[in-house]
C-alpha cells in the first residue's frame, strides 16, 4: 500500500518532472531493484535546499 505524504511547496509540477526525469540515471542491471521512487528523492532534495534544513 502506498503511503500518502502532505505536499510541499517544493515538490515537482509534473511538467518539471517530464524535464528533469530523462536526467536521471536508469538503475544499474545485475544489481538490486530500485526501491524508491526517484521523483520522491528530487522532491526531498529541493525540500532541503529550500527550506535550508
Amino acid at each position: 500500500m502506498p503511503m500518502t505524504r502532505k505536499a510541499y511547496k517544493s515538490d515537482l509540477s509534473d511538467e518539471e518532472w517530464r524535464i528533469i526525469e530523462p536526467l536521471i540515471p536508469p538503475p544499474k542491471s545485475g544489481g538490486h531493484p530500485r526501491t524508491v521512487d526517484m521523483r520522491e528523492v528530487v522532491n526531498a532534495i529541493f525540500y532541503l535546499l529550500r527550506t535550508g534544513c
